[in-house]
């Protein structure tokens, strides 16, 4: 059974339209999540909004938000007056231009949505929709609110859907010249490639979801059911503590000894 859509509106192309749903694409619900207690009572602690200087509680009327133009100064701006500088729609998603499918980097993406068609009726609209882009390899951007912030997103052909990316906006995305800048142009041994390629090839392996487990999560959850049964609990393991030594490496000795371990490995 499909989840339930969390956003549903209308998907636009000039003077197409189509109801749509949408829904997170991933989920942190299996999470192990924590409240914070108070040791003595067992009681949760709640937070709340307090006065920096009278350290008395504010009231929710009472918050309003302020942009700091020096310091204990503040241009105090209201709810409606944010929301009038948003966008006119909120549940419209209208696609006024589209790029090559391949022109966006990944660190451009954000957060991943399924987009499905709400109705059938709507069905054959947002399936010449999604076909053309990808006869076009092209992917569709638009504006959206989302999570409480007008944001750019992509629309992504992708199966008998579309996948809807929140998008980084650009000063969010750090220059990569200001940190790769320093990197020399050397280039690196023919020999010691050969053995890094044949070292990648003896790794190499068909992706699968089990490969990004988490292991953390794994020992919270033992140890919260070994609690539940009254036992108590044994330390986990930790990571092992890599051998390191002020000696320069030999990288051609390290590819040879790592490429003699992994034929180890394999005759086991």
């Amino acid at each position: 059974m499909a989840p339930r859509s969390f956003w549903k509106g209308y998907l636009k192309l000039s003077l197409v339209t189509c109801p749509v749903s949408m829904m997170p694409a991933t989920t942190e619900s299996e999470k192990v999540r924590f409240h914070t207690l108070n040791a003595r009572t067992g009681h949760r602690v709640v937070s709340r909004y307090v006065d920096a200087v009278t350290g008395k509680p504010v009231a929710s009327e009472d918050e309003v938000k302020g942009y700091a133009r020096g310091e204990d100064d503040y241009i105090l701006l209201e709810d409606d007056e944010i929301e009038a500088v948003g966008l006119e729609s909120t549940r419209t998603i209208d696609i006024d231009m589209f790029v090559p499918s391949d022109s966006i980097e990944w660190i451009w993406y954000d957060r991943p949505h399924y987009l499905t068609p709400a109705d059938n009726m709507g069905e054959e609209a947002f399936s010449v929709i999604r076909d053309a882009m990808v006869a076009t390899r092209m992917v569709g951007i638009s504006s959206l609110v989302l999570y409480r912030r007008e944001r750019a997103v992509m629309l992504e052909p992708h199966g008998k859907g579309i996948i809807l990316w929140t998008l980084r906006y650009g000063d969010e995305v750090r220059d990569e010249a200001d940190y790769f800048a320093g990197i020399g142009k050397a280039k690196p041994d023919a020999a010691a490639m050969k053995l890094v390629t044949r070292l990648i090839g003896e790794r190499s392996k068909d992706w699968t979801p089990e490969m990004v487990h988490d292991p953390v999560q794994e020992n919270l959850l033992a140890l919260i059911a070994n609690r539940k049964k009254g036992r108590k609990p044994k330390k986990a393991a930790g990571a092992k503590a890599q051998e390191t030594s002020g000696n320069v490496v030999n990288i051609m000795d390290a590819l040879k000894k790592s490429l003699a371990a992994e034929g180890k490995g394999k005759a086991r």
